[in-house]
């Protein structure tokens, strides 16, 4: 494993500290009933990630959904100094910048999954940097999960977060995808309702029936749901020389 260094607070839009401080203010009082929300969610996004799978969580906050999805080999990316604290024993957290080189080997990955992140960077040049980076990543047929607020569905209380910076929606982000070697496969505008930091907590119970009914995602949906794989090599043939010389070998 290669060892990066965290980007320069002075480089990025938020300190460490800034982001530690962001975070505690919003899910410090409702980590717990996050935990249990993403215990059922990992079930849902099991049809992407299997028992042998390497993961990685871009922009892992507080690891609630690495630590509850069943998988191999776990690892976490966050400049958020508390991510250390609240990952399990076995998840691996590089604490850098998403969008500088990856502490990680290429094609090392079957999944880099991200929920309610992408908004927080800085530019559009760094999202496709970061993608890039989870490109590289990615072994062959590797997929990228991503899930986050939809400006299209929520065009004023998108910027009630002080650090959202860019405004994405199912079909913007898959384009940069596309144009990043990647082919999307699943996309979905409505996904999830637009915020857990804020509002009712409501029974697990009602997640378990709400994801099992994709027409009240168009209802409740604000968060939209892209799911993107990297495309596999090109089958092994026999090259147009190698042919030609066969066919005259054989008269």
């Amino acid at each position: 494993m290669k060892r990066i260094s965290q980007q320069p607070e002075s480089d990025a839009p938020h300190s460490a500290a800034d982001l530690q401080c962001f975070y505690r203010a919003r899910f410090g009082a409702n980590y717990e009933y996050r935990q249990r929300v993403w215990s059922v969610l990992s079930q849902f996004f099991s049809r992407w990630i299997f028992p042998e799978s390497d993961v990685l969580d871009l922009g892992c906050g507080w690891c609630e959904f690495i630590n509850s999805v069943n998988c191999r080999r776990r690892f976490g990316m966050d400049l958020n100094p508390d991510a250390k604290r609240f990952a399990n024993p076995g998840v691996h957290i590089l604490e850098q910048d998403c969008s500088a080189p990856w502490g990680i080997d290429a094609e090392s990955l079957d999944v880099v999954f991200t929920s309610n992140f992408l908004e927080h960077l800085p530019t559009k040049a760094a999202l496709q940097s970061t993608l890039l980076q989870a490109h590289r990543a990615l072994r062959p047929g590797g997929c990228f999960i991503a899930m986050g607020p939809n400006i299209r569905c929520v065009p004023g209380a998108y910027w009630d977060f002080f650090d959202h910076y860019l405004p994405l929606t199912e079909l913007s982000l898959g384009e940069i995808l596309e144009k990043c070697g990647f082919h999307v496969e699943f996309r979905r505008a409505r996904f999830l309702p637009y915020t857990m930091s804020r509002g009712t907590q409501y029974p697990v119970w009602l997640l378990r029936a709400y994801l099992l009914v994709p027409m009240l995602w168009r209802v409740r949906g604000a968060q939209f749901l892209v799911v993107a794989r990297k495309a596999q090599p090109v089958p092994h043939s026999r090259s147009s020389d190698e042919s030609d010389r066969t066919e005259q070998s054989a008269l």
